[in-house]
């Protein structure tokens, strides 16, 4: 019988050349009939393995120049392919190249272009091959003739389009369940329709409910899987026990020790000092797979759902309750049937020799991790009085579990002591408080018994040659470790290691030296972030974090479907007398890296969605504490800010337009901020006051601002400078109402409060924002129903910007990668700065007509008609720079910011789009689909072609109606291109 793996071998042989199916089904002729190969083909077509040319002939996507992968998209538009080639590096794919494609898709792209070392890629999609989004979770708008859904998941970056006729009695505000008919196509939005109201986005429960439906997570069982749970028996017979050669261990003292709250018991352990004063340790775990057959309902369920996911208020099961709570789960005083791993470890917890075997057992009692801490740590009284017969066990699983870390440690395991949380609600799932989650000596205890028994299972099977699941975790990329390595050495630490590589000892060496130092945090955060992330594989290629050749997962097959998977290959080795029969030995090499790969994605599934009700909860319980103050600790420092972290592990951003003392430079070599006037400086592990100023529950953030820090403009001793004194001046006159600017706008702008802005409806602060209709804010939007007007300026917030401002304020901003897509960190320094920032700015309300003037060194600040600036700009340019600030850092209080950074073919990638913004609040029908980003106006385009952005002769971005001037007067820019844009961006000047 011909497998797909045979067909696929053949194609990627370097003789192979592509065959048409004719050919194909004469060569295996002997393995399989046509129609079977014709089968294989058509499937292996359909999932993207291989590629069927336009003359009919078949052959592997890495031999024609493309690449099968799954697409990781990111909130900007931009995205990755991940490829199935493990080897291969990350494709950056841009918004404009993703076509039809979504996040999690499984595509097959083609590489367009690479760095000249070949580390760094970009491509295009060129087919879709399996969609992984097929429904949306949002907010429901609806404009009456027809409405949007607005996504919670921010890497959807594109709201769906719902026609009047599928809105199936959804109201605004809800939060709805849509399913999507037709994929975005260019510029188009996707469209869907309503398949499911989860009830009003503020009402209780429904926030986690969102959250469930986002990740696809399943809650109630089928009704065909329920029915086989019913039939498993819910006691063990004799007859069984002795039928399947079980060893009896009911007979020990066998404990489980879990959590207060945990019901699915899966593991038990029992310690005994031998004659020979070795140590015998015996590690019982649930025999599952006895009760879930193999392709059973139960086990296809179990198979979809890859593993339990513990949400803040609830878990949501890999199997039924009756199950994972009843017949499988190691409840006390009863019998259960289960998989022993028994190890004889010597005085230096050397392993002599170990078995794995069938049992059944009877725990003795059910512990907790809270009172064997009293007995084995605290030595309280009353508990051990109450375990007395247990006491001197437990004391010496103590004492082994303490030698086996040792060992464990000097072989160069590494072990990152970061601190966990709980969020504990009520009733009605509010948060009411959030507890640190307490790694005792009891808790370690459990983690080296786990561990030891994991280890050996997984060596044990590997010399069996037996095909298995493993999980392997990869060496760290060669690049992150170099530049972690060269961050430490800034401490005057030194990690030891050959060429590209380290060992995981070194590593550990570098954790203990670092310990209770002020460096620890930053330190241990950074190797962390340098480190790949677990996996599970059919192959056995080591544990690095663990410094293990062999692990595996062996110990939770009731909340994990790789544990449940090895739990049957270990019971028909044992059955067949330690091998497999030859066919089933075929089959399990076929099926197992199919299921190591969607146990992983199962995984990382779970992972978001607990993080995600985490964060939700954790945003909820900070809604009443906007105001208060906490000291905590620098987290993480950007480009655009630095995250705090308190005490209780909430987590919240500090804006550098926030950070109002001086303008701070990000320093991405050194992680860390450095103030531009008081050189005042900002790194991960420092400690700060900080004051909650605002909880986001859309986009669950906290923002945070720094507690007694003075204003940016004054100098060093408190001087001010003629500059900054003629600014306050500037301001005082606009306090008393001396002058009005109004502003272009849906309704104009507010007499003495918006001075070269354009006004907004419904605000009372307009300035440095465009017209917007309901005081929505669109940070840099243009206002609804405002067409897009070729020569006129815009303010320097970037059109339809997305995520947080890189450089916010007019800090330098060196590091943009995430924020605006751009693959290279963008380098140079403000043009504003220091002696330019008496720069007077000129007049140009009639660009076409009127040649523009410069500023220094030829530079000119934008082009086309300043329709921002009223009447009386003419008689206050000394105060533009003013204008410049305050409206940058408004827009950027709105979401908006600055559009810069190096792009594909250019010194910058123009904005995709125009008139859009992040917020949600405006409305209108196309609000800027292109490029990822949605815009209020009706208006579908507006961006520009990609390309070079016109430049002045020093590399100067300027605006495209300033460039035509200078063309009429005879002076030809060095680089010529078409901007997306007629506004001057934030210019800055080139590093020679």
């Amino acid at each position: 019988m011909i497998a797909d793996q045979d067909i696929l071998s053949f194609m990627r042989e370097l003789a192979y050349r592509p065959m048409t199916f004719e050919e194909l089904a004469d060569h295996f002729r002997q393995e399989g009939s046509p129609e079977e190969v014709h089968a294989i083909l058509a499937s292996l077509e359909d999932n993207g393995y291989i590629i069927r040319t336009r003359k009919d002939r078949y052959g592997v996507p890495e031999r024609m120049n493309l690449l099968r992968g799954r697409l990781q998209a990111h909130a900007k538009g931009f995205a990755f392919l991940i490829p199935d080639e493990t080897d291969h590096p990350d494709v950056y794919i841009h918004a404009n190249d993703l076509h039809t494609a979504m996040n999690g898709d499984i595509v097959l792209a083609r590489v367009t272009s690479k760095s000249q070392g070949g580390a760094r890629m970009e491509g295009e999609v060129v087919r879709v091959v399996k969609r992984a989004i097929e429904q949306v979770v949002g907010v429901f708008e609806n404009l009456e003739s027809y409405g949007f859904v607005m996504p919670d998941d921010r890497r959807i970056n594109r709201d769906v389009f719902i026609p009047k006729g599928a809105f199936h009695g959804a109201v605004t505000g809800q939060k709805v369940v849509a399913k999507i008919v037709n994929y975005p196509e260019g510029r188009a939005a996707a469209e869907g329709e309503i398949i499911e109201i989860l009830g009003h986005k503020d009402d209780p429960g429904v926030d986690i409910l969102s959250i469930i439906r986002k990740h696809k997570l399943p809650e109630a069982f089928p009704d065909e899987v329920m029915a086989e749970a019913e039939g498993v028996p819910d006691v063990i017979s004799e007859e069984e026990i002795i039928s399947q050669k079980r060893r009896d261990l009911r007979g020990l003292n066998i404990v489980t020790i879990d959590g207060e709250d945990a019901k699915d018991l899966d593991d038990a352990v029992y310690v005994e000092h031998l004659p020979n004063g070795n140590y015998k340790l015996g590690v019982h775990i649930a025999d599952v797979g006895y009760y879930v057959k193999e392709g059973s309902e139960l086990d296809r369920e179990a198979y979809a759902r890859g593993c339990s996911v513990y949400l803040v208020d609830r878990v949501i099961p890999m199997l039924p309750r009756r199950l994972s709570n009843g017949i499988c789960s190691l409840n006390p005083r009863v019998d259960r049937l289960t998989l022993s791993c028994e190890m004889e470890f010597d005085e230096q917890a050397k392993l002599i020799k170990h078995e794995v075997f069938p049992s059944v057992i009877r725990t003795v009692e059910r512990m907790t991790y809270t009172d064997v801490r009293k007995i084995v740590e605290d030595e309280d009284p009353e508990v051990s009085a109450r375990y007395s017969y247990m006491v001197d066990s437990f004391k010496l699983m103590k004492k082994l579990a303490l030698k086996l870390r040792k060992k464990r440690m000097h072989r160069g395991a590494i072990d990152f002591d970061f601190e966990e949380s709980k969020v504990i609600v009520d009733e009605n799932g509010k948060p009411t408080d959030i507890i640190k989650r307490e790694r005792s000596i009891a808790e370690q205890m459990i983690e080296e018994f786990m561990l030891a028994a994991n280890e050996t299972v997984a060596e044990h099977f590997h010399w069996l040659r037996v095909p298995f699941l493993y999980r392997i975790h990869e060496d760290p990329d060669s690049e992150k470790l170099l530049h972690f390595m060269s961050f430490v050495a800034n401490f005057g630490y030194v990690v030891r290691g050959r060429g590209n590589s380290v060992h995981p000892r070194s590593l550990q060496t570098l954790l203990e030296e670092i310990e209770g130092t002020r460096e620890q945090t930053v330190i241990s955060t950074m190797m962390l972030r340098s480190m790949r992330q677990a996996k599970y594989d059919a192959e056995s290629t080591g544990h690095f974090g663990l410094a293990a050749e062999y692990y595996t997962h062996f110990t939770s097959p009731i909340r994990r479907y790789p544990d449940l998977v090895i739990h049957r290959v270990i019971r028909e080795v044992f059955n067949h007398g330690g091998s497999l029969p030859e066919k089933r030995l075929e089959l399990l090499k076929v099926r197992m890296p199919e299921i190591a790969q969607q146990s992983s994605e199962r995984e990382r599934v779970a992972v978001e969605a607990e993080r995600d009700t985490e964060q939700l909860k954790k945003a909820e319980y900070m809604l009443d504490k906007v105001g208060e103050e906490y000291v905590g600790i620098i987290s993480s420092v950007t480009s655009f800010g630095m995250f705090i972290e308190l005490d209780n592990t909430v987590e919240g951003l500090i804006r550098l337009s926030d950070m109002a003392d001086d303008y701070y430079h990000f320093d991405e070599q050194h992680m860390q901020l450095i103030g531009e006037r008081t050189a005042n400086i900002h790194r991960i592990g420092d400690e700060v006051k900080i004051r909650v100023a605002r909880v986001n529950m859309d986009d669950h953030t906290i923002d945070f601002e720094m507690v007694d820090s003075a204003r940016r403009h004054g100098t060093l001793g408190d001087k001010l400078s003629g500059y900054e004194l003629k600014k306050r001046s500037h301001k005082d006159r606009a306090a008393k109402g001396e002058f009005e600017r109004g502003g272009r706008g849906n309704r104009g702008g507010r007499a003495g409060d918006s001075r070269g802005a354009r006004g907004a409806a419904g605000r009372e602060d307009s300035r440095g924002a465009r017209g917007q209709r309901s005081g929505a804010q669109t940070g840099g939007g243009r206002g609804q129903g405002q067409p897009w007007k070729k020569g006129q300026a815009g303010g320097f917030g970037r059109a339809g910007s997305q995520g947080h401002a890189g450089g916010e304020s007019v800090n330098i901003d060196r590091q943009h990668d995430m924020d605006n897509g751009s693959q290279e960190p963008s380098e140079g320094e403000w043009v504003n700065r220091g002696e330019h920032r008496s720069r007077r700015y000129r007049d140009r309300q009639d660009a076409q007509r009127e040649r523009p003037k410069k500023g220094k060194s030829g530079i000119n600040f934008g082009g086309g008609h300043d329709s921002g600036r009223s009447s009386h700009a003419s008689t206050d340019d000394a105060n533009w720079v003013d204008r410049l600030i305050e409206q940058a850092e408004h827009e950027e209080s709105d979401g908006g910011s600055f559009d810069f950074g190096s792009g594909r073919g250019g010194y910058g990638r123009p904005a995709e789009h125009g008139g859009g913004h992040e917020r949600r609040g405006g409305s209108g029908y196309g609000r800027g689909y292109n490029g990822g980003a949605r815009g209020s106006g009706k208006n579908k385009s507006g961006g520009g072609k990609r390309g070079r952005k016109s430049t002045s002769e020093s590399g100067i971005f300027i605006g495209e109606g300033a460039a035509k001037s200078r063309q009429k007067s005879g002076s030809s820019p060095s680089k010529k291109g078409k901007s997306n844009n007629s506004t001057a961006k934030f210019v800055r000047k080139k590093k020679r």
